[in-house]
């Protein structure tokens, strides 16, 4: 019921800024609870960051702590991922997710998914 489009990804060198943008239809954007999970190639789906529905609230995983930020302009109907200091390691397809059931930080536990956006941190 809920449409998630990735948008936002592409190539940088380590050290480098991205922006991501996830934007929503289908349903009232303020009232979701949006989370941001990555997979490499050969490896699972990995949680990075949450925010609560009215923004207030967020939860990154420790590898993107101070690096990474997650906000929503709910007037947009967007969740932004604010990336900086990118690490090679950083380097997979990148997913916005709502409509947790479940832990949050499992992938296991949201219903809807956007289609992915690629991220390369490489020199």
């Amino acid at each position: 019921q809920v449409q998630l489009v990735e948008s936002g990804g592409g190539l940088v060198q380590p050290g480098g800024s991205l922006r991501l943008s996830c934007a929503a239809s289908g349903r009232t954007f303020s009232s979701l609870f949006m989370a941001w999970f990555r997979q490499a190639p050969g490896e699972e789906r990995e949680f990075v960051a949450a925010v609560s529905g009215s923004g207030g609230d967020t939860y990154y995983a420790d590898s993107v702590k101070g690096r990474f930020t997650i906000s929503k302009d709910n007037a947009k109907n967007t969740v932004l991922l604010q990336m900086v200091s990118l690490k090679p390691e950083d380097t997979a397809v990148y997913f916005c997710a709502t409509e947790a059931a479940g832990s949050v930080y499992s992938s296991r536990a949201y219903r809807s998914w956007g289609q992915g956006t690629q991220v390369t941190v490489s020199s």
